[in-house]
């Protein structure tokens, strides 16, 4: 994991494509405000705009540069749903509780397209989204989520496409079937999250990038963050930090409950009308493997294609043409075709794939574990927290009930953007052999891991 300290963007499409934008101060001297957020992505900047918006004073430290992480790198791709299924939610609380959870990943959705038309935000918001099955069984679960999802959850906006109607909208033979979310979509995530924070900034937040937390210490009843140059008091505290949580003490508790996961992600030249014919309704598509893929164009015609996981995670060169030959066993049209960027990033697994909001302390929040649907769920996770510190935790308390619920048997992905409750993993083993394999990988020396993020990047 490269540490983010004082870190500029790295290489990627998004950030050779990145809107203008407000550069952030470092943080100097010392301030008083009533929350402090550490962390400058999309969990920390959803937290800090409605709390803004409500006259609330709050500040965001960000160590790097505002959506470094995760929140600018993804697959882009805007999800309902959560990446452990409704079906092992309602294993946790029931299915009245689990529709209350299924409506809240729909918000979570409409947040952000109402988030990009309030703060007119350009980031190439696209809807639609197909879930792809590869294998008779995955076509099989597939069709069984879809009957599930109209009977209980009343979906009735999912369309189920054979390989037939498929075809008409993808350019690819791999596939079976599909289903079709016309409410979920795709977005520039580093443009959108830039955009979120412009909106905070505007309504009040003060943001400092470039100024990672050094230390926290009680201070007459509430906090005191410092940084190298700075220091802030505080009367609450947002931890926003993801997969960062192992870089310090303070966040030791939060890396217990996830594991860090690499994804990666090409970018190919522009294709022209070819891009047309490949995707025709530029829907995102994943496919509903443990281990998957994800793909989608992007606002210039290039086709960006995910997957993979931390195998070859220190050998950038190897893990881009491994992602590249997948992309050419869905696409075998594109093998003419230039692979221009190339970049990787982690994700936060949790062990039952739902995400974590909470409290560990009664002014100190955090929400991690998005598995893949951090585009839009954190849209939700800072809402809740945010309404919690104004003194409503009516929307944080089933979160952070759920999140301490005690894990079944992990259901694994590695995928930017997991296609959620059309996914199982029936074999118990390969996910405990699975689970074993990444934390051994996440075990490996800091050096390596910068090395790795610091390399993987822009190919000429």
């Amino acid at each position: 994991m490269i540490h983010p300290n004082f870190k500029e963007y790295l290489p990627s499409y998004y950030f050779s494509t990145i809107n203008p934008h407000a550069a952030y101060p470092k943080l100097e001297g010392r301030l008083k405000t009533e929350t402090c957020v550490i962390g400058g992505g999309l969990t920390g900047l959803c937290t800090a705009l409605p709390l803004a918006e409500n006259g609330r004073e709050v500040t965001v430290l960000e160590a790097a540069r505002i959506g470094f992480g995760a929140s600018g790198r993804s697959g882009g791709q805007v999800i309902s749903d959560y990446a452990c299924g409704m079906e092992e939610i309602e294993k946790q609380v029931g299915l009245e509780q689990a529709r209350w959870f299924w409506q809240q990943s729909l918000q979570a959705v409409e947040l952000v397209d109402e988030r990009v038309k309030k703060h007119q935000i350009a980031c190439d918001w696209q809807r639609g989204y197909a879930t792809v099955a590869i294998r008779p069984q995955h076509w099989e679960e597939l069709q069984q989520w879809h009957e599930h999802a109209r009977q209980h959850y009343g979906a009735t906006h999912y369309q189920l496409w054979d390989k037939a109607t498929l075809k008409q909208q993808l350019a690819s033979d791999m596939y079976l079937g599909a289903q079709f979310d016309p409410h979920s979509g795709h977005l520039h995530p580093l443009n959108y999250t830039l955009g979120i924070a412009r909106a905070a900034a505007e309504a009040g937040a003060q943001i400092f990038e470039q100024s990672p937390m050094t230390r926290i210490e009680p201070y007459q009843g509430g906090w005191l963050v410092h940084t190298p140059d700075g220091s802030i008091e505080c009367q609450n505290l947002v931890y926003a930090v993801n997969t960062y949580a192992g870089l310090h003490q303070k966040f030791k508790s939060l890396e217990k409950k996830a594991i860090a996961v690499s994804t990666f992600i090409i970018a190919t030249e522009p294709l022209g009308e070819r891009a047309k014919e490949l995707i025709r309704n530029n829907m995102a598509v994943c496919d509903n493997r443990h281990v998957l893929d994800y793909y989608r164009l992007s606002a210039d015609g290039r086709l960006l294609f995910g997957g993979k996981d931390n195998e070859f995670i220190d050998d950038p060169d190897r893990m881009t043409e491994l992602v590249r030959q997948d992309m050419l066993k869905v696409f075998p049209q594109l093998a003419d075709v230039k692979i221009e960027h190339s970049w990787g990033g982690e994700c936060d697994i949790t062990a039952n794939l739902a995400p974590h909001f909470g409290r560990l302390a009664p002014n100190v929040y955090y929400a991690q574990g998005y598995s893949g649907h951090g585009m839009a769920i954190t849209g939700i996770a800072g809402l809740a927290i945010a309404e919690a510190i104004m003194g409503d935790d009516g929307r944080l308390k089933p979160f952070e009930k759920n999140s301490n619920t005690p894990a079944s048997l992990p259901n694994l992905s590695c995928a930017n953007s997991a296609p959620s409750s059309a996914r199982n993993i029936t074999n118990g083993k390969t996910a405990v052999k699975h689970l074993v394999k990444l934390e051994h990988i996440n075990k490996r020396s800091s050096e390596t891991r910068f090395r790795f993020q610091t390399t993987f990047s822009i190919l000429n």
